[in-house]
C-alpha cells in the first residue's frame, strides 16, 4: 500500500473577516478559476474552501457502506442516505485541510492496520474488505481517504491538547477514589453512533437518516462498520466503542435508555444536544464486582503454502500436520512453544503471545479447547484454512475486571479530553470555512434544505449590496455554511 497518501491541491487559508468571506464566496460563484469544473459525468456538489466535492465521491461512499455491511441497499434507501453522506464528506474536507495545514502525514502501514482491524472486529478474513471493494468497482481510495481523515484528525487533536493532555498521578488517584466511592453502582459497556444535526429547528432529515441506519443495524449490518463510516464521534475509528461507562458519563437521555436496554439491542434514535445517538450495550456489570478467568497462552503456527481443501490436502499440508503432531510430543513449557513459533517465522503474522485472554470472551470453539488445558499442557493440533496451531496454557487466574488499572484510568481521562477538544476545534474550523453548495446538490439534498441554502445566499448578497450587515432570514446553514454545524457541545 506504499504511496497511497495522495497529494492534495493547495488550499487557501480561510479569511476571518465577514467582508472577506463574502468577497471570496462571490468570487467562487463567478470565477471558474476558484473551483475548476469537473467533467459532466462527475458533477461538483460543493466547494469547500476552494476544494471540490463531487457526485462520484458521494456515490462511492454510499457504495462503500452497502458493500462493507454485506446488505442489499435499495436505490430508495441510498437516496435517503445521500444528504448525510454529503454533510459527512464536507466535514471530512474541512478536517483534511487542517491535517495538511499542520503537515501531518499518515504512513500507509497505519491505514493498512486500521483496515485489518475493521476486518478482524467483524470476523472477516484478511483483505476481504479490500477484495470486495475491488470486485464491486468501488475505488480503494474511498476507504483509504476516510480512514486517513480519522487517523490524521486524532494526530491533530494530540497536538491540540499536547500540554493539557498530560494525565498526572494526582488525577489518576482522584479518579480511583471516585470509582471506589461508586462501588456497587451499575456500569455499561456501550457503543454509540452520533449523527449530527445541522439546524436544531429542522432535524427531520437527520432523524429519517438515523432511523434508516437503525433499520440496517437491526437487519444485521455490523455496528462497528456502520459507526466507522457514519458516526461523528471520536469513537468512530474504534467501531463506536465507548468502553465501560457509568450513567453520569452519558448524556441523560442516553443513560435513561441504556439502563433499560437488553444486551445486544439497538436503541431507537436518542435526541441529544447537537444531534442523535444510536446506542447498543454489549454487557452490564456492577462497579467493583466482575470476576472472570484470565488465561495466558503461547502458540506455535505451522503455515500452509495454499488454502486448505479438506478433501484434497497437498503434500506440504500433510507434512505440516506431521511436524505439528511430532512437536506436540517434545514441548513442555511456554518458552519452548514461543521459540518454536520464532523458528517457524510466525512472530509477525501469528505472535506466540496473543495477550491475556478473558475466557468468557473467547470464541466457543477455542474456549472448549483452552478451558480443559492445565498449565504447561499442550493442545492437540488445531487445523484452519491457513495452517495448524498448537496452544499451551501458561497460567490461569481469577481477576476482578471491574477494577480499572491506573493505565486504563489514564486512557479514559485522555479520551474525555480528546473528545472535548475535537468538538471545540471542529466548531472553530466550521466557523472559518467557506462552503458553497452547487446546483447539482439539489439532486442529493431534500428540497426544503436546498431552497433554504439558496435563499440564504441570495439574502446575504442582497444585504451586502444595500451596504447593510443583515443576516439571512433563516439564520442557519446556507450556501456558505459556518457556525456550530451539528456537533455535540462541550
Amino acid at each position: 500500500m506504499a504511496g497511497l497518501f495522495l497529494a492534495q491541491s493547495a488550499i487557501a487559508a480561510p479569511s476571518h473577516s465577514h467582508g472577506a468571506r463574502h468577497a471570496a464566496t462571490h468570487a467562487a460563484g463567478k470565477s471558474k478559476a476558484t473551483a475548476p469544473e469537473a467533467p459532466p459525468e462527475d458533477q461538483i456538489i460543493a466547494v469547500v474552501n476552494g476544494q471540490v466535492l463531487t457526485e462520484r465521491e458521494v456515490d462511492n461512499r454510499g457504495k462503500l457502506f452497502a458493500l462493507s455491511t454485506g446488505l442489499s441497499i435499495s436505490p430508495e434507501l441510498m437516496k435517503r442516505m445521500r444528504p448525510q453522506i454529503v454533510h459527512q464528506l464536507i466535514d471530512e474536507r474541512i478536517k483534511t485541510q487542517e491535517i495538511l495545514k499542520r503537515h501531518i502525514n499518515i504512513p500507509p502501514e497505519q491505514i493498512a492496520n486500521a483496515i485489518a482491524g475493521i476486518e478482524q472486529r467483524n470476523g472477516m478474513p484478511k483483505n476481504a474488505l479490500r477484495d470486495r471493494l475491488s470486485m464491486d468497482g468501488v475505488a480503494l481510495t474511498t476507504l483509504i481517504d476516510q480512514i486517513r481523515v480519522q487517523i490524521g484528525w486524532m494526530q491533530v487533536l494530540r497536538e491540540q491538547i499536547s500540554e493539557s493532555g498530560r494525565i498526572t498521578a494526582q488525577q489518576i488517584t482522584q479518579r480511583e477514589a471516585a470509582l471506589r466511592a461508586e462501588e456497587g453502582r451499575a456500569q455499561y459497556n456501550v457503543s454509540e453512533i452520533f449523527i449530527p444535526v445541522a439546524d436544531p429547528r429542522h432535524d427531520e432529515n437527520e432523524l429519517e437518516f438515523t432511523k434508516t441506519i437503525i433499520g440496517q443495524l437491526r437487519e444485521g449490518a455490523p455496528f462497528p462498520i456502520v459507526a466507522a463510516q457514519f458516526s461523528q464521534s471520536q469513537t468512530a475509528l474504534n467501531g463506536g466503542t465507548m468502553g465501560w461507562v457509568q450513567e453520569d458519563s452519558l448524556d441523560p437521555p442516553v443513560a435513561q435508555i441504556v439502563k433499560a436496554m437488553p444486551i445486544g439491542a439497538i436503541s431507537n434514535p436518542i435526541r441529544v444536544p447537537g444531534g442523535f445517538v444510536i446506542a447498543t450495550v454489549a454487557a452490564k456489570r456492577t462497579v467493583g464486582h466482575q470476576n472472570a478467568t484470565v488465561v495466558s497462552v503461547r502458540q506455535a503456527f505451522f503455515p500452509f503454502d495454499a488454502p486448505l481443501n479438506p478433501q484434497a490436502p497437498t503434500d506440504q499440508q500433510k507434512q505440516q500436520l506431521e511436524r505439528a503432531t511430532s512437536a506436540a510430543k517434545t514441548l513442555h513449557s511456554c518458552d519452548q512453544v514461543a521459540a518454536l513459533n520464532t523458528s517457524l517465522g510466525m512472530d509477525t503474522k501469528h505472535p506466540s503471545d496473543p495477550g491475556p485472554l478473558i475466557l468468557d470472551r473467547v470464541p466457543a470453539q477455542m474456549r472448549d479447547i483452552i478451558e480443559h488445558l492445565q498449565p504447561n499442557q499442550l493442545s492437540r493440533p488445531i487445523v484452519s484454512g491457513e495452517g495448524i496451531a498448537i496452544l499451551m496454557v501458561c497460567s490461569r487466574d481469577q481477576k476482578n475486571l471491574a477494577q480499572e488499572t491506573p493505565s486504563e484510568i489514564a486512557d479514559g481521562l485522555l479520551n474525555e479530553r480528546v473528545e472535548q477538544a475535537s468538538r471545540q476545534l471542529t466548531r472553530d474550523l466550521e466557523r472559518r470555512s467557506i462552503i458553497q453548495m452547487r446546483p447539482a446538490a439539489t439532486a442529493f439534498m431534500p428540497d426544503n434544505k436546498a431552497k433554504s441554502e439558496t435563499n440564504a445566499a441570495s439574502d446575504t448578497d442582497d444585504a451586502k449590496a444595500k451596504g447593510t450587515d443583515e443576516k439571512p432570514a433563516n439564520g442557519d446553514k446556507s450556501a456558505i455554511l459556518n457556525g456550530n454545524a451539528g456537533k455535540k457541545p462541550s
